[in-house]
């Protein structure tokens, strides 16, 4: 059994910092990339920022500046340091993984989206 487990989500001032962390715990043979989606109310999910396994990074122009992703290896964790944020960052943000698992006949490569978790930023 896979799951990504989330931390680091909470409320901040505008201006102010936040940090995500996600863990993809469970049997994996690899990670392709591993990244962060957020979904405001009313709205639909939109990529923040990924990291694949050759380290190429993939953001949106939105948090470009701002926001860093990074990963840790070894961990099989994935970071989002977030920096300079604005009210308009508020969102559920969810963690996402593109992974090679073993699912009992075969290997391949499955999607996995972590429970989200709130970020809210005031003005």
């Amino acid at each position: 059994q896979v799951q990504l487990v989330e931390s680091g989500g909470g409320l901040v001032q505008a201006g102010g910092s936040l940090r995500l962390s996600c863990a993809a715990v469970g049997t994996i043979l690899d990670i392709n990339a591993m990244g962060w989606y957020r979904q405001a109310p009313g709205q639909q999910r939109e990529l923040v920022a990924t990291i694949t396994s050759g380290s190429s990074i993939n953001d949106a122009d939105s948090v470009k500046g701002r926001f860093t992703i990074s990963r840790d290896n070894a961990k099989n964790t994935v970071y989002l340091q977030m920096n300079s944020l604005k009210p308009e960052d508020t969102a559920v943000y969810y963690c996402f993984a593109d992974l090679r698992i073993h699912n009992g006949w075969y290997t391949t490569t499955r999607a996995y989206w972590g429970q989200g978790t709130q970020v809210t930023v005031s003005s």
